[in-house]
C-alpha cells in the first residue's frame, strides 16, 4: 500500500510541540482518560439511549476486538458511513484502539463517491449502519464489493445480513495491539475536489487534537457543556469546531440529532438543555424563522456556531434577537486552518466578519495573482500554514502541486480580505467549486455526468447566489436531438449514484457557449460569463 502519512519539516514539528501545541495524545488515550476520570458521566446521548464514558470505551474496545477477530489488521484502512447514531462513537474509536484508519464518509454518499474512496485509500474495510432514511447501505456494500474487491470486509451496526455485525461485547480471546504515535495518521477526511472527485485528507492524532483543544479554549467548552450534533457527525465542522470531539475531549455530552431541523433539534434543546451547536447558513435561517412559534424553552442555548459557507451580515445580526445566544461565526476547512470570532468580541467584529485563526502560529497570506502579499483589506488568496494545516494530500500528486507551495503554504481557494487584528472577511471562491448548504461540489464532476446523458451535447455548471442555500447549483445545458426537460434531467442524474446534493437545483437550455475567435473558451470563463449573464436577467 501506498504509505499515510503526514509530514510537517523538523524544525516546524519541534516548535509545535515546543510551544505545547502537540502533546503526544492519541484518540484511544483521551478516551480511556476520560472515562477513567468521569466513569459515569453522560458521554452519548440518541434518543432514549444514554452511554456514559465508562460505556462508551467498553463499547469502543468491544468493536476493536470485533475487527480483529474479523480479519482487520491495524494499519488498515475503513470507509466509515455511519449517521448521526451512538455506534458512530463505538464504530470510530474502535478503530482508532484496533490501530486502524476510519476514512469518513457522509451518509448522502453513493457508489460513485464510496467506491473512489475505497480505491484511493486502498481501503480493507466498510463500516456502515443497516438503514438510514429508507436507504439500504447493505445494498450499498455488496456494490462496493463487486466494484472495488479489496474491500473484504463489511462491518454493520444493525442488522448485519451475511457481513459482520459491528462487536458490542468484548472478546477477551482477542488482544488489542498497543496505542499508535501521536505523529501518526489518526484518520481521513475528505476535500471537495475542485476537478473531480474528493481528495483525502489525512490527519494525525497531534494536529487534529491540537485543533479541538484549542477550540473548546475558544468557545468555552467545559465538562458542562451540552454539544448538539445536528449536522451530520462525519462532517469536519459538527466534528471539531468543537464539535463532538472537542466535547468528547472536555468531559462534556454529546447529544445527537436524528435531524437539523428545528421539528428535531427544538425538543432536544429543551430536553438536554444543550448549550451549544453548530449550523450551516440556510439551517441557522430555517431556526431563526421557526424559534418565535416554537413551543420549546430555548434559553439554555449559549452559543451557535455558523460556518461552512458565507454568513451574510444581514441574516447574521438577527441571530441573538430571534434565538437569545451569543452567534460565533467559524471559517474552517478540512485541510485545517479554522477562524472563529471570539464570544467576548463587539457585536459588529462577530456579525460582520468571520473570525480569526486559532493559534499563534498559524501563518495566514492573502496574496495577489503574482502571490505577492495585498494591502491589509484588499481582497485576495488566501494561504496558510500551521500546526494543524496539513502539508499533503494522500496519493494525489497532481494536487499537491496545485494545491501546496514549494514551502508548505496551503492554496485555500477562498477569496478573502483580512482587517486589523487578523479578522476575515470571505469573498468567495476563486476556484470552480459550488458551496451549497457547506458541501463544497466539484463542477466538472457534475458537467462529466450530465454529458454522459445522451441528449445533453455541453453542459455547465455554475453557482447562483441563494438566500438559503448560500449557493445553488445551475446546470445550463446544449442539447442534442430531443430536448430534455430538467425534472427528467435531475431524475436522470439521480441514477448515477451520486450524493442528492451534487443534482443541479436548476436546469437552464441554451442553444451555444459563446467562444472566442479561435474557437476556445477556458471552462472558469465560460462559468463566469453564463452566471453573469443568468444574474443580468433576474
Amino acid at each position: 500500500m501506498i504509505p499515510l502519512r503526514q509530514h510537517w519539516p523538523q524544525e516546524f514539528a519541534d516548535r509545535y510541540r515546543a510551544a505545547g501545541y502537540w502533546r503526544g495524545e492519541t484518540f484511544s488515550a483521551f478516551l480511556r482518560q476520560r472515562a477513567a476520570e468521569r466513569p459515569q458521566a453522560t458521554a452519548i446521548v440518541q434518543g432514549e439511549r444514554r452511554w456514559s464514558y465508562g460505556e462508551l470505551l467498553a463499547r469502543a474496545e468491544a468493536a476493536a476486538a470485533g475487527y480483529l477477530k474479523a480479519g482487520l489488521r491495524p494499519g488498515d484502512r475503513v470507509v466509515v458511513q455511519i449517521g448521526n447514531v451512538a455506534e458512530f462513537f463505538s464504530a470510530v474509536f474502535g478503530l482508532f484502539r484496533a490501530g486502524m484508519i476510519p476514512l469518513y464518509a457522509l451518509p448522502a454518499h453513493r457508489i460513485t463517491e464510496i467506491a473512489h474512496f475505497a480505491r484511493r485509500a486502498e481501503a480493507a474495510g466498510y463500516v456502515i449502519a443497516d438503514r438510514q432514511d429508507g436507504f439500504d447501505y447493505r445494498d450499498l456494500a455488496r456494490a462496493l464489493q463487486a466494484e472495488v474487491p479489496a474491500v473484504k470486509h463489511v462491518v454493520v451496526a444493525g442488522e448485519a445480513a451475511e457481513f459482520t455485525p459491528l462487536a458490542t461485547e468484548r472478546d477477551g480471546s482477542v488482544a488489542l495491539p498497543p496505542d499508535v504515535a501521536s505523529s501518526d495518521v489518526a484518520f481521513i477526511q475528505i476535500s471537495g475536489g475542485s476537478t473531480g472527485l474528493s481528495k483525502l485528507i489525512p490527519r494525525t492524532h497531534d494536529d487534529y487534537l491540537y485543533s479541538c483543544r484549542a477550540s473548546n479554549e475558544i468557545c468555552g467548552v467545559t465538562p458542562d457543556s451540552v454539544f448538539l450534533v445536528a449536522l451530520p457527525a462525519a462532517h469536519n465542522f459538527p466534528m471539531s469546531s468543537p464539535g463532538h470531539i472537542g466535547t468528547l475531549y472536555a468531559g462534556a455530552t454529546v447529544v445527537l440529532s436524528p435531524s437539523p431541523s428545528p421539528d428535531a433539534a427544538f425538543p432536544l434543546i429543551e430536553r438536554e438543555r444543550v448549550t451549544i451547536t453548530g449550523l450551516v447558513p440556510p439551517l441557522a435561517l430555517l431556526w431563526m424563522q421557526a424559534a418565535p412559534d416554537t413551543p420549546h424553552d430555548l434559553s439554555s442555548l449559549e452559543v451557535l456556531l455558523v460556518g461552512g459557507a458565507k454568513f451574510t451580515p444581514e441574516v447574521a445580526r438577527r441571530v441573538r434577537p430571534a434565538l437569545g445566544c451569543t452567534l460565533q461565526q467559524v471559517f474552517g476547512m478540512a485541510e485545517g486552518l479554522v477562524n472563529y470570532t471570539r464570544l467576548d468580541d463587539a457585536e459588529d467584529t462577530i456579525i460582520n466578519t468571520q473570525g480569526r485563526a486559532i493559534s499563534p502560529d498559524d501563518e495566514v497570506l492573502v496574496v495577489d495573482d503574482l502571490g505577492n502579499p495585498v494591502p491589509e483589506g484588499e481582497p485576495g488568496y488566501l494561504l496558510t500554514r500551521g500546526p494543524y494545516t496539513i502539508r499533503g494530500y494522500h496519493n494525489d500528486d497532481a494536487a499537491n502541486a496545485r494545491s501546496f507551495t514549494s514551502d508548505g503554504f496551503y492554496r485555500t481557494g477562498d477569496i478573502v480580505r483580512r482587517l486589523p487584528g487578523g479578522y476575515l472577511v470571505v469573498q468567495g471562491r476563486a476556484g470552480d467549486h459550488i458551496n451549497r448548504a457547506g458541501e463544497k461540489i466539484s463542477a466538472e464532476e457534475i458537467e462529466d455526468h450530465l454529458l454522459a446523458h445522451p441528449h445533453v451535447f455541453d453542459a455547465a455548471i455554475v453557482s447562483i447566489p441563494d438566500e438559503f442555500l448560500g449557493e445553488r447549483s445551475c446546470a445550463f445545458i446544449i442539447p442534442q436531438g430531443e430536448r430534455p426537460k430538467g425534472a427528467a434531467l435531475k431524475a436522470w442524474m439521480r441514477t448515477r449514484g451520486i450524493a442528492e446534493y451534487k443534482v443541479p437545483d436548476q436546469v437552464v437550455l441554451v442553444e451555444s457557449f459563446a467562444t472566442t475567435a479561435a474557437g476556445k473558451v477556458s471552462r472558469k470563463e465560460l462559468r463566469a460569463r453564463l452566471r453573469a449573464e443568468f444574474l443580468e436577467r433576474q
